[in-house]
């Protein structure tokens, strides 16, 4: 089921398939917003959008991988389904490399085009949850006082307390409070924890 905040984009130019799938999807209690090109979707687009995109690979004007790359260039990170009567391995390779979630060929079971919806909108939930994430710790670093900064730096590089005190000319026991200092301004409780979010920041 749909989340609150989730929307499926149908684009497709067959307005026969566009209502059938907004019926589908809307019975199982699915929030839809149907285009008929991939140029009407960019003219709405809005980078603020959740949900996942269920786009017709073979359309006339600019076709489904045209549309996936112009997306990708926008900044998406809504996981895109690509459907199509048109199926086969080379147009299936395109479309995973251009990152589609998934790839269903017409006439697709509606188990499986639910699950693939479902799984993409699993998938956007984990892409937020991480994007804040990320967020959170640049927040974090911020608050990180010069010499928490210098300590973990080092920290990164694999020294330890006793090779960072004299490189920064203080006790290892002034290593160690600052070390810990940092490690829960930034919510760590070990240093493979804080290593990982500091080589995010790079």
């Amino acid at each position: 089921m749909s989340g609150m905040d989730l929307t499926v984009f149908i684009v497709d130019d067959d307005p026969a398939v566009r209502d059938a799938l907004g019926l589908l999807l809307g019975v199982r209690g699915y929030r839809t917003a149907v285009f008929a090109s991939g140029e009407a979707l960019l003219q709405a687009w809005r980078p603020e959008w959740a949900g996942c995109l269920l786009i017709d690979i073979r359309m006339s004007g600019m076709d489904g991988l045209e549309l996936q790359q112009r997306l990708g260039q926008l900044g998406n990170r809504i996981p895109i389904v690509i459907v199509t009567g048109h199926g086969d391995v080379t147009l299936a390779r395109a479309a995973f490399k251009a990152q589609a979630l998934d790839f269903l060929e017409k006439p697709f079971d509606d188990a499986k085009l639910v699950a693939a919806i479902d799984e993409a909108f699993s998938s956007e939930a984990r892409q937020r949850r991480q994007t804040r994430a990320r967020e959170d710790h640049r927040t974090q670093l911020r608050e990180l006082t010069p010499r928490e900064r210098e300590v973990m730096e080092l920290v990164v590089l694999g020294r330890h307390n006793r090779e960072i005190a004299p490189a920064l000319g203080i006790s290892v026991r002034t290593v160690e409070v600052h070390k810990a200092r940092l490690m829960a301004k930034l919510g760590v409780g070990n240093v493979a924890d804080l290593v990982r979010i500091a080589l995010q920041e790079e």
